[in-house]
C-alpha cells in the first residue's frame, strides 16, 4: 500500500513510519519543514514531502496517487487548538476525497460515555472527538482508533506520569485520580495502525483500543513507582484541587510544557474507559497478546535502567518503540545528567588508547588520588564493592569484566570504552571514554558521564557531587598524574601530558 503520514515528525508518526516500511508499504512523510527529517534512521527510505495541514493546495500534493492517509496531527499547543485542528481537519478530509483516497486512518481519544449529570467533556478530547467525525463524515471511509494514555517514553502523558512519581515521594492530589483509565502499550498503538491499512472491507468508524488493564490514575503512579524501583509513593487525596491548578502544578514539578498539561490534566477528570473491544473483528490483536501496565512501563524504562544504550546516547531508531528516540523533545526520556569533556593531544590515537585501556586498578584514575579513594572507602562502608575488585590485567580489559566499581559494559578498541557504575547509588551510573583521530595527526579524547537519577535521592546526590567533578573528571582531561610508560615501535612514549584542554599545544 502506498501510504502518507501526516504528523511523521511526531511521537506517534516517528515510530509509525518504520513500522510501516517493515510490513512492506510504501511510505510518503509529510512535514511542514522536511529538515526535522533528517535525524530518522528512515529518512532515505521514504518519500518526503513539504506540506502544511492548513494550505489545501499543499495537502494536496502530499495525498496525490496515495491509498491510505494517516491522520496523527494536533495543534494542542496553541491556544485556539480546536479550530485550528477543525480547519486541517477539513483541508485533509477534502483533499482526501478529491484524490480517491481509499482509507483515512485517525488517532484520537477515548470519549467517556455519557451519564445523566457528566461534566462536559474536556476541550481537548472534545477536539479530538469533533476531528473524528469530521473525518467519518468526508465520504472517504475512515478508521478512527480511540485510545487513552499512552505508555511509552516520548507520550507527553506517560512522561507526565514518569515525572510527578520519580520527583514526589509525597503527593497532594485531586480527586480525578480515583478515576478509571485505561491505558494501552505504544507498540500495541502501532499494531493497530498499521493493521488498519488493510484492514478488510469498507470501514468508516471509530474503535476504542486500550490494554488489558483497567486502572485508577492512583493505580498507575504506585505502580510505576514499583516497577522503577522506587520507594512506596504517599498520596494524599484532596477535594479542593481544581483541574486549572492540577495543571499549574504538574507544570511546577515536570518538565513538560504548560500548554500540553493543561488540556491533559483537564482531560483526566473524566473516566477513559474502552467501551467494547470489537477492533479486534477488524484488526487482530498482537500475536501475544496486548501488553499489560507493569510490562508497558518496564519497556518504557529499559533504555534507561539496564539497555545497550543510554538515553540519548544514540540517534539510532530504537528496537522498541517504547523507548526513547532522538526526535522526541528535549523534556522527554526521564531526567538524565551528563559531564562532557574533550581534549585534544598531540600523540597518536593509538598511544592514547593504550593510556585509556590502562585505566583503574594499580595505573589509577589519572585525577585527585584521594577523592577517588574516598569515595570507594564510603562506597564499601555502605556495603558497596569499593575500589577493592581492581583489574584483571593492567593493560588489556575485556567486555564485562569487574574494573574497580565499574563494569566493563561495551569496549571497541581502540576507539571507545564504556563503563557501567557498580559502587551503591541512588540510580544509575556510566562512564564512557572515546579517542578519535584528530586532523593533524594528534587525538582528540572525549569523556562523558551519565546519571540517571533514582527518585528525589538521585536529584540530591548528583546536585551533591556536581562541586567536585571539575576536579575529578575535569582532572582525567588535564593531565595523568601516574602515567603509565607506553612502548611502541621500539621507544617509550610519556603520556603525562596525553589527555589535554584546549590551551595544550
Amino acid at each position: 500500500m502506498r501510504c502518507v503520514v501526516f504528523g511523521a515528525t511526531g511521537y506517534i508518526g516517528g515510530r509509525l513510519v518504520p513500522e510501516l516500511l517493515a510490513a512492506g508499504h510504501q511510505v510518503r512523510a509529510v512535514a511542514r519543514n522536511p529538515v526535522k527529517l533528517s535525524g530518522f534512521a528512515w529518512r532515505d527510505r521514504v518519500d518526503v514531502v513539504r506540506a502544511d495541514v492548513t494550505d489545501a493546495a499543499t495537502v494536496a500534493d502530499a495525498v496525490r496517487d496515495q491509498d491510505v492517509v494517516y491522520y496523527l496531527v494536533h495543534s494542542l499547543t496553541h491556544r485556539e487548538f480546536a479550530d485550528l485542528d477543525r480547519a486541517a481537519a477539513r483541508t485533509v478530509a477534502d483533499a482526501a476525497r478529491a484524490a480517491g483516497v481509499s482509507r483515512i486512518v485517525y488517532l484520537g481519544g477515548i470519549v467517556p460515555r455519557e451519564q445523566p449529570g457528566a461534566r462536559p467533556l474536556s476541550a481537548h478530547l472534545a477536539s479530538r472527538s469533533e476531528v473524528g467525525r469530521i473525518l467519518r463524515e468526508s465520504a472517504v471511509p475512515t478508521v478512527e482508533l480511540r485510545a487513552a494514555v499512552v505508555l511509552g517514553s516520548g507520550s507527553a502523558s506517560f512522561e507526565m506520569l514518569r515525572y510527578l512519581t520519580e520527583n514526589l515521594p509525597v503527593m497532594v492530589t485531586p480527586r480525578w485520580v480515583r478515576n478509571r483509565i485505561q491505558p494501552i502499550a505504544v507498540r500495541d498503538v502501532l499494531h493497530y495502525l498499521v493493521g488498519a491499512a488493510t484492514a478488510p472491507g469498507r470501514i468508516n468508524a471509530a474503535f476504542d483500543i486500550g490494554g488489558p488493564d483497567v486502572l485508577t490514575y492512583l493505580d498507575m503512579l504506585r505502580r510505576y513507582a514499583a516497577v522503577a524501583g522506587l520507594r512506596r509513593r504517599w498520596i494524599v487525596v484532596v477535594p479542593l484541587l481544581t483541574p486549572w491548578l492540577s495543571a499549574q502544578w504538574v507544570n511546577l514539578v515536570t518538565p513538560v510544557p504548560r500548554a500540553l498539561a493543561v488540556p491533559l490534566v483537564e482531560s483526566l477528570v473524566h473516566e477513559v474507559v474502552c467501551r467494547d473491544h470489537s477492533v479486534a473483528d477488524v484488526i487482530p490483536d498482537p500475536v501475544g497478546g496486548l501488553t499489560p501496565y507493569d510490562r508497558a512501563v518496564e519497556r518504557a524504562l529499559t533504555r534507561v535502567r539496564n539497555a545497550d544504550v543510554p538515553t540519548r546516547w544514540s540517534d539510532a531508531t530504537p528496537g522498541d518503540p517504547s523507548e526513547p528516540m532522538s526526535s522526541d523533545p528535549a523534556w522527554s526520556g526521564g531526567s538524565v545528567y551528563t559531564d562532557v569533556r574533550e581534549g585534544r593531544t598531540n600523540a597518536d590515537p593509538d598511544t592514547v588508547w593504550d593510556v585509556v585501556e590502562s585505566i583503574g586498578g594499580e595505573t589509577g584514575w589519572y585525577s585527585f588520588p584521594l577523592a577517588w579513594s574516598v569515595r570507594g572507602w564510603i562506597d564499601r562502608l555502605t556495603g558497596g564493592v569499593g575500589l577493592r575488585r581492581g583489574r584483571r590485567d593492567p593493560r588489556r580489559l575485556r567486555a564485562g569484566e569487574a574494573l574497580d566499581w565499574w563494569r566493563v559494559e561495551r569496549l571497541d578498541p581502540p576507539r571507545s570504552l564504556r563503563l557501567r557504575a557498580e559502587m551503591r547509588l541512588p540510580g544509575e551510573a556510566w562512564l564512557e571514554l572515546r579517542v578519535e583521530p584528530d586532523d593533524d595527526g594528534g587525538a582528540r579524547y572525549r569523556q562523558r558521564a551519565v546519571f540517571v537519577p533514582r527518585g528525589v535521592a538521585g536529584h540530591l546526590y548528583w546536585k551533591a557531587v556536581t562541586p567536585f567533578h571539575a576536579l575529578v573528571f575535569g582532572g582525567m582531561t588535564a593531565t595523568s598524574p601516574r602515567p603509565p610508560t607506553v612502548v611502541r615501535g621500539g621507544r617509550a612514549a610519556d603520556t603525562g601530558r596525553l589527555f589535554c584542554d584546549h590551551s595544550c599545544p
